[in-house]
């Protein structure tokens, strides 16, 4: 854009009847400091959906196809288990259509995300983080059949994975016509985004390699050790494989039954492991460098097509997905180095005039 320029907007053209109606549509942005020089970089951002996560897509869907279905009654409770994301999402979407929401989780995950879904109106019911993701995962269950809640399941409805193949993927489609798109790299919680965008890519734009990333030290699939299930698609047990990893949002410690598809399917051509620590490294390098925030799983996907990058020949396109915004991660490792007080440079610009120093 020309420097000299002022910028200007001219509206949506449209009036929009609810905020669920702004769900999707995210944008394509460059990477243009961090990434290689002859190198197209992309970041997918999703943190642009209304409640500021991918997951805002299947909170939607999961709801509006329990409508369609009938499973869903007016006024009727309804209960997820969560890492925080999806119920964000769907505290947004039941608090506009009138639905109660309770939400487990296990206590282990950030403080802020238990906090906006409460500012939502959803109830928030903490498990012990011993139990992990089969505990809070359990729990919804129990209480779903305790007091005749509806059970979103958003590891293992159909509804999950169909909206990101509806719009997810179509969107990807409609920036890269007419132009190459050689890698798209993800990430998997549920494994929905990989398990959707694979059914259009595979089909449309066969040539477009798909990574898929796991943290390193919860690498399920790497493992070639199958998920133990109950009849219903949800673990039996935790997955031997996992261990406690700082990436929030991906990789619980089972595989997801929607997962399970693109895994039997083979719909991704790299599986890389990816360290928490590099993950924050690479979310604090995107704000610092392009003023992009992503949480830690977004810096984990970027981490990954970094490396991509590195390696690859000039003209090369690659897309990363970023699932959410750093906001989610205040109590983390991606803000354990962000002070609160001013640091000795800070200090040293304030004491540069005589005036309204902190004392």
């Amino acid at each position: 854009m020309d420097a000299q320029k002022i910028r200007t907007t001219a509206g949506r053209g449209r009036l929009y009847e609810s905020v669920l109606d702004t769900i999707g549509d995210t944008p394509v942005i460059r990477v243009n400091n961090l990434a290689p020089e002859g190198i197209r970089l992309y970041v997918k951002a999703e943190f642009f959906n209304p409640a500021a996560s991918v997951k805002d897509r299947l909170a939607v869907n999961i709801i509006e196809a329990a409508e369609r279905s009938g499973k869903l009654r007016p006024g009727q409770t309804v209960v997820e288990a969560t890492s925080g994301n999806t119920g964000i999402g769907l505290a947004m979407v039941c608090a506009q259509k009138g639905y109660p929401l309770v939400v487990t989780m296990a206590d282990s995950f950030s403080v802020e995300r238990r906090k906006l879904m409460r500012l939502l109106g959803a109830k928030v019911i903490l498990t012990p983080r011993a139990m992990k993701g089969t505990g809070m995962y359990a729990k919804a269950a129990e209480l779903a059949e305790k007091h005749g809640w509806f059970l979103a399941r958003q590891f293992e409805t159909e509804a999950n994975a169909d909206i990101h193949e509806a719009t997810t993927a179509r969107e990807i489609m409609a920036d890269f016509a007419g132009d190459r798109l050689d890698y798209v790299v993800t990430g998997y919680g549920t494994g929905g985004t990989l398990t959707g965008l694979s059914r259009v890519l595979r089909r449309e734009r066969p040539a477009t390699q798909i990574v898929l990333a796991e943290p390193a030290n919860a690498a399920l699939l790497s493992s070639g050790v199958a998920q133990e299930r109950t009849p219903d698609g949800g673990p039996a047990k935790t997955h031997p494989a996992f261990e406690p990893h700082p990436i929030q949002g991906w990789t619980p410690d089972f595989i997801p039954k929607v997962l399970q598809e693109a895994v039997d399917q083979r719909c991704y051509d790299q599986l890389v492991k990816v360290a928490g620590s590099v993950g924050v490294d690479w979310a604090r390098k995107l704000a610092r460098h392009e003023g992009i925030m992503t949480g830690i799983s977004g810096g984990a996907t970027l981490a990954v097509a970094m490396g991509i990058a590195e390696t690859a020949a000039r003209g090369t396109v690659i897309l990363a997905m970023l699932p959410d915004t750093s906001e989610r991660y205040l109590t983390t490792p991606l803000f354990e180095a962000i002070p609160e007080a001013m640091d000795d440079a800070e200090v040293e610009i304030s004491q540069s005039t005589p005036g309204y120093q902190m004392g």
